[in-house]
Formats: C-alpha cells, sequence, structure tokens
C-alpha cells in the first residue's frame, strides 16, 4: 500500500495561485485567431455525448460565454439524492472554453475522484448536492467565478477563459460495511475494537503467519464486486504482526474519518492489496494477512513503522468502488 490521498478531489481543480493569468481573451489587441470566432451562451457552444460511467465525447461549435455557475443535468440518475456530508466517487472531465480544448479528464487518469458534499466543496461544484446518484452534469462559468480571480494555471484555464466541467456520479461511498457476519478464522489476530470501531489487533497466542496471502470477510458486503482498474474508497487501519500499535489508519476515533481512495490491479498498492481485494463485494470488512513478498519485502519501511521482511495485516472495509 502507498500513502493514502486524502480529500482527493481532482487537486488540479482546486489550485489557484497569486500570479494573475492573461487570458488569450483579454484587452490587450490580441491578433488569436480564436477571437474572431463565433461565440456561443454557456452549452451551446458545445455536443457532449456518451455513456455515464464512459468519457464524453465534447464538440464544440465555437467558442463558450459564460458567467455565474450554472449546473445542468445532462442525465438524470436513479440513485438516491446525494446529501450534505455524503460521499461519491466522481469521474470529472473539464473543458476551457475559450480554446475549445479539453484541460483534465480523470478517464485520462483511469482514476475516479472522491467528492465530499461539506464546507471544503468548491462553490462551482455546490450542484453536486441534490443530483441523483448516477447523474451527469454539465457545470459553465467564468474561470474567475470557478476558480478565482487568478483562473488555474495548472488546467491552462486563464482569469478571462470560460470552464465546462462534466461530472459523472459514478458510485455512492457507503458510510459503513453492510452485510452478514462471519466469524474470525482460527489464523486471524483478535481485531481490537474501541467504541466500535477497530483500533488495532491483538496477537496474544496467534498462530504464526505463513508464507501464503490470507483474507477473510468479516463482514459480507452485497454490493458490485470490485475490479481490476477500479478506484476503490475504503476505510482501513495496518499494523506488522506482533506489533504494538497500528502503523497506518483513517478510521478515526468515531470510525467516521475520510475514506481513502486507491487504485486497484494497477500498482498503485502493494500486491497483497490488489490480490485480496479484486473481487471482493462493496461494503465488506476483509482481513488481509500479507506475507512480506507481496507487502514491502525484505527492507520494509522502518520510517513509516513497517519492520524488514514484516507480515502486515490489515482490517479494510470496501464503501465503494467506480
Amino acid at each position: 500500500m502507498r500513502r493514502p490521498r486524502h480529500r482527493a478531489l481532482v487537486p488540479a481543480l482546486l489550485a489557484c495561485f497569486a500570479l494573475i493569468l492573461t487570458s488569450c481573451g483579454d484587452d490587450n489587441g490580441s491578433s488569436d485567431p480564436l477571437e474572431t470566432g463565433k461565440s456561443y451562451d454557456r452549452l451551446d457552444a458545445v455536443t457532449i455525448s456518451g455513456d455515464v460511467g464512459t468519457a464524453p465525447e465534447v464538440t464544440w461549435k465555437g467558442r463558450m460565454d459564460a458567467g455565474k455557475v450554472e449546473t445542468t443535468t445532462l442525465s438524470e440518475g436513479d440513485g438516491a439524492p446525494i446529501k450534505s456530508n455524503d460521499n461519491v466517487l466522481a469521474q470529472v472531465w473539464v473543458g476551457n472554453g475559450y480554446s475549445q480544448q479539453q484541460s483534465f479528464s480523470t478517464y485520462d487518469q483511469k482514476s475516479a475522484e472522491l467528492v465530499t458534499v461539506d464546507e471544503q466543496l468548491p462553490p462551482f461544484l455546490a450542484g453536486v448536492q441534490g443530483a441523483k446518484l448516477g447523474s451527469r452534469l454539465a457545470i459553465t462559468a467564468s474561470a474567475e467565478e470557478a476558480f478565482g480571480e487568478t483562473g488555474n494555471s495548472q488546467l491552462g484555464i486563464a482569469n478571462k477563459d470560460t470552464v465546462l466541467v462534466i461530472v459523472d456520479l459514478v458510485s455512492e461511498v457507503k458510510d459503513q460495511p453492510e452485510g452478514s457476519t462471519t466469524p474470525a478464522p482460527d489464523w486471524m489476530p483478535r481485531l481490537k475494537m474501541k467504541k466500535g470501531v477497530p483500533s488495532g489487533f491483538d496477537f496474544t497466542d496467534t498462530p504464526q503467519p505463513t508464507d501464503d496471502l490470507r483474507k477473510v470477510q468479516l463482514i459480507k458486503g452485497t454490493g458490485p464486486r470490485v475490479k481490476k482498474g477500479q478506484t476503490i474508497a475504503v476505510r482501513y487501519l495496518g499494523q506488522a504482526f506482533d506489533g504494538d500499535k497500528p502503523f497506518d489508519e483513517n478510521f478515526g476515533d468515531t470510525g467516521t474519518g475520510q475514506p481513502t481512495t486507491f487504485g486497484i490491479g494497477t500498482g498503485q498498492v502493494i500486491k497483497g492489496w490488489d490480490q485480496g481485494l479484486d473481487g471482493m463485494p462493496v461494503g465488506s470488512r476483509v482481513v488481509l494477512e500479507i506475507p512480506p513478498e507481496l507487502g514491502y519485502g525484505a527492507e520494509g519501511q522502518p520510517d513509516s513503522g513497517i519492520p524488514k521482511n514484516a507480515t502486515l495485516v490489515f482490517v479494510i472495509d470496501i464503501l465503494g468502488a467506480a
């Protein structure tokens, strides 16, 4: 497992810089040929096609004009409306309405983004709240209204440009695992709980680990099964075998810590996660016992509390996948 991405919401979308950028469409007498092109109001400038969950096909008719943030539902899903403090996995496409070029796409990145509907949600994504899961939204705005007076240099969007953002709300992220329970096997160390929240493992009288990857579903989820190449949203706790305390966790004291997203089956995490979580249903609580060769190997990661040749034990709540 690599270090998690907390608050992963398209980092490029959130970055604004002190340097004021100058748009191709400023008042400095630019001879840019785009300036002479025809402009259209908001979504009149584009044709957007494709199914939710697949990369949108965007065909530009001309330059897009937009001001205040407006959200349009292109395709309404049949899921539950997204409420305040909900988490959702989303695919996000961003285009520059002046240059008529794609600026960013999570479809190209092959990684969905975790969107949390709370006070940290950027204003241009406010329309996500109340939208139904499975929907495709189109958001139009001036760059200044979307990102602030500097625009967004990481996306190549200057302060006088306009912005088109397409958001596919592809998967819910559960608050807790859900499903039937199963007894812990003899090989598994005792999972310690504090006020109902996983807090570590007790290895007293636990059999010594083997060279095999072991796994068990303590809670058998009933959601879709995790597939190679998907992004999963999880809460987890990891501890070295016979270790005194976890080396990493994101449950928090109340079990409501911010979920973390990882790609599965693509080399983003240790092999034990890639192999152990593939095919597990969303909603499951899984315990993995991972031998060194599927973890951090002979060297370990001592700076992170992972000894050399460590067998690792994880409890993982799979809360969403997309």
